[in-house]
């Protein structure tokens, strides 16, 4: 182990500033890197090459079930670079490591559209392709154009475009068949210089009309999307939580037919994800609430609708809870553990299923030693 590495390496680690759960588990080595070239050192490293290992970014999606026996590397990469641009757009590389509503706030003061409507979602941008994040209305993969990504076993650097990251509704290869075998160094997104302005999502539009905004920038969309996340999701600074927990399940449109003629009141969404995004048409991916299905297609259900259904929102046991505002957020209310909260998302999958026939996929990543 090289000087540079026994400067950095720390041992018996609590997790509790890094999560923002804030749960309390104990990593038994930790490592922060803020270059590619930090990796080399720590993959030579005996905590690496003889004990589990997991890479980090902001905490915002992760449940520390236990203690961590091994290393977790926490990926500080900086950098937000133009690497061309015309008078449509900008195309930027940037480091892992940025936190995701800085590199917001960045495009938007340098007026590059695209990203305002991911305002305030927690986490670094190395987490948002493995996640494919979205929100009113757009998702990631529609800016994306690549990564790159050391492979943890072989240290090469790889790129990634569009098509190799298998994109999905918060889904990607990183989720699947990659999961675990690359840290993401950078990400490069392509943004408008005259984006077409995306408000047909959830309360957007209504929240700018009380604000008579007719026209509105991306800044007036970025402020929308701020007052409504702050008016419904808790401040994981003051009570913990790792926003959404589930996935939205997608339907088709046959199951969610036969299930709504038992489910009057179910809610679905049509997902049209046809056709690339285009700054200069505005096309995107867009959801239409399901009037009469045909059978076809898919159908998105809120999962929300259903854990509130089963009577779980507002509810608490102990120092674990589900939001009162929200019923998609499982909170800690000061000492949950990680086991607790586990207890509870698997109480609430058993009764969605039971009630629904649905089952519920964690959003959140559950790490774990069992």
């Amino acid at each position: 182990m090289n000087s540079t590495l026994k400067s950095t390496l720390q041992k018996q680690v609590s997790l509790k500033p890094f999560n923002t759960f804030q749960i309390d588990a104990t990593a038994e080595y930790l490592a922060e890197i803020s270059h590619p070239d930090d990796l080399t050192s720590i993959m030579a490293s005996s905590p690496f090459n003889r004990h589990p290992h997991y890479v980090l970014g902001g905490g915002s999606n992760v449940l520390f079930v236990d203690d961590f026996p091994g290393l977790i590397i926490k990926n500080n990469i900086p950098g937000i670079t133009v690497v061309a641009e015309n008078t449509q757009y900008v195309i930027i590389r940037v480091g892992a490591g940025v936190v995701w509503d800085e590199l917001v706030k960045h495009t938007l003061n340098h007026g590059w559209g695209g990203l305002e409507n991911l305002s305030m979602i927690p986490g670094l941008t190395g987490a948002a392709p493995i996640q494919n994040i979205g929100a009113y209305g757009v998702e990631l993969e529609k800016l994306f154009v690549s990564l790159d990504a050391i492979h943890l076993k072989t240290g090469k650097t790889e790129s990634f475009d569009r098509s190799m990251c298998k994109f999905g509704y918060r889904d990607s290869i990183f989720k699947s068949s990659l999961k675990g075998k690359y840290l993401i160094t950078y990400v490069t997104l392509k943004l408008g210089k005259k984006p077409a302005i995306n408000v047909e999502y959830g309360n957007l539009k209504k929240v700018l009309k009380s604000e008579g905004i007719k026209n509105p920038t991306i800044r007036d969309v970025s402020r929308a999307v701020r007052r409504i996340r702050k008016s419904k999701l808790p401040d994981p600074l003051i009570t913990g939580n790792a926003g959404s927990f589930f996935k939205n399940p997608v339907l088709s449109g046959t199951t969610y037919e036969i299930l709504k003629m038992k489910h009057p009141q179910m809610p679905g969404y049509f997902l049209d994800s046809s056709g690339p995004h285009s700054f200069e048409s505005g096309n995107t991916t867009s959801e239409q609430p399901v009037a009469e299905s045909d059978g076809r297609g898919r159908v998105k259900v809120p999962a929300a609708w259903l854990i509130e259904q089963c009577g779980f929102k507002g509810m608490r046991e102990g120092d674990t809870g589900v939001h009162e505002k929200h019923a998609l957020i499982l909170v800690n209310h000061g000492a949950a553990t990680g086991t607790q909260l586990l207890k509870l998302a698997r109480t609430i999958q058993e009764e969605v299923l039971d009630h629904f026939e649905i089952s519920l996929e964690p959003e959140v990543h559950i790490v774990s030693n069992l």
